[in-house]
């Protein structure tokens, strides 16, 4: 059973006096484990096609089945104990408080979820192990670098063990090197049967999913597989 099954998605947004039809009858199938980069120019539908698969908007048409459950008819409440649950987001501004360690940063998630203080500590310790930054736990945001803040986001937002990674421009903020890292610790967690689901406008980002899915119009225009998946390096072209 595929983990994202998307059918016939439409959505529309009115802007003044017109109507933008950001989705038009899209529909999406993601299996268990993939690591998928969605791809698309600005107005294309991909940041839209992100927000209904991590359950911040709702279509206007169509259904959204995850992990075998139609989540398309949920109350707000239920989403967001959903969200909460079985979706971790990370995205290109890393949203993290400056006044908080890595370590408490990492706790947010399980404070919303009523998770007792030793557990959650507990578990946010093995997060940051788990992207690398054992050593970097009682560090705030400033004492850390672009690359290591991103991966405490990326612990942020594993630390509930969701179903599902969402990644919406994750390096946009990263110079090349640090991106470099950032990708091969994403490929590290595909290695370990995370589904990660990237959304870029970048070739380079998109190298190193097993699909590739563009947008255009509100609609899939193609759907390939990566079979040179990371043969060439990331280059400057993020940067010009």
């Amino acid at each position: 059973m595929p983990l994202i099954e998307l059918r016939g998605i439409e959505k529309s947004y009115q802007l003044g006096d017109n109507v933008v039809h950001a989705l038009r009858g899209a529909s999406l199938v993601v299996e268990r484990g993939e690591m998928v980069a969605i791809m698309g120019a600005s107005g294309s539908g991909k940041s839209t096609i992100l927000n209904i698969l991590g359950t911040l908007d709702r279509p206007d048409k169509g259904s959204y089945v995850l992990d075998g459950e139609d989540v398309s008819g949920r109350d707000e409440v239920e989403l967001s104990a959903l969200r909460n649950q079985k979706i971790g987001f990370v995205f290109q501004a890393f949203h993290l408080l400056p006044r908080d360690t890595a370590l408490e940063n990492v706790e947010l998630p399980m404070v919303y979820a009523g998770v007792s203080s030793a557990v959650r500590r507990e578990r946010a310790a093995r997060a940051l192990e788990r992207v690398g930054l054992g050593d970097r736990m009682d560090h705030l945001p400033t004492q850390l670098s672009g690359g290591q803040q991103q991966r405490v986001s990326i612990a942020r937002a594993l630390v509930n063990e969701p179903v599902l990674l969402l990644a919406d421009e994750p390096t946009g903020a990263l110079d090349s090197a640090t991106t470099a890292q950032v990708m091969e610790l994403f490929l590290s967690l595909h290695a370990q049967g995370m589904t990660i689901v990237v959304v870029t406008h970048d070739l380079n980002i998109a190298r190193y999913a097993e699909r590739v899915v563009t947008f255009k119009d509100g609609n899939v225009q193609s759907d390939t597989t990566n079979e040179d998946r990371r043969r060439q390096p990331l280059s400057d072209e993020k940067n010009r």
